[in-house]
């Protein structure tokens, strides 16, 4: 059974940073391209970063130079490192593994201004 469990959201000002953790439980996450998620009030799922397996990272042009997708494979999770955070990040956020069904219950990140 895959289980996908999101932490490290938070209320933070712009300006802030905050560090989402996705631990993974039923997949190997080096083995899956690994993708973060956002959700704003009233707008589409969309892709703001994501980790193939063996290639370059991608990041949406949004958060381009302010997040970072990592992961740690001993422990099998994904991060996203996310600094200069801005109102416009506020949303729930969601780890995924890319063409897969699988989504955990996401976190929730607010920036206020």
């Amino acid at each position: 059974q895959v289980q996908l469990v999101e932490s490290g959201g938070g209320l933070v000002q712009a300006g802030g940073s905050l560090r989402l953790s996705c631990a993974a439980s039923g997949i190997i996450v080096r083995l899956n391209d690994m993708g973060w998620y956002r959700q704003a009030p009233g707008k589409q799922r969309e892709l703001v970063a994501n980790m193939p397996r063996g290639g370059v990272t991608n990041y949406a042009d949004s958060v381009k130079g302010r997040f970072t997708i990592s992961r740690d494979n001993v422990k099998n999770t994904v991060y996203l490192q996310m600094n200069s955070l801005k109102p416009e990040d506020t949303g729930v956020y969601y780890c995924h593994p890319l063409r897969s069904a699988y989504w955990g219950q996401g976190t929730q990140v607010t920036v206020s201004s």
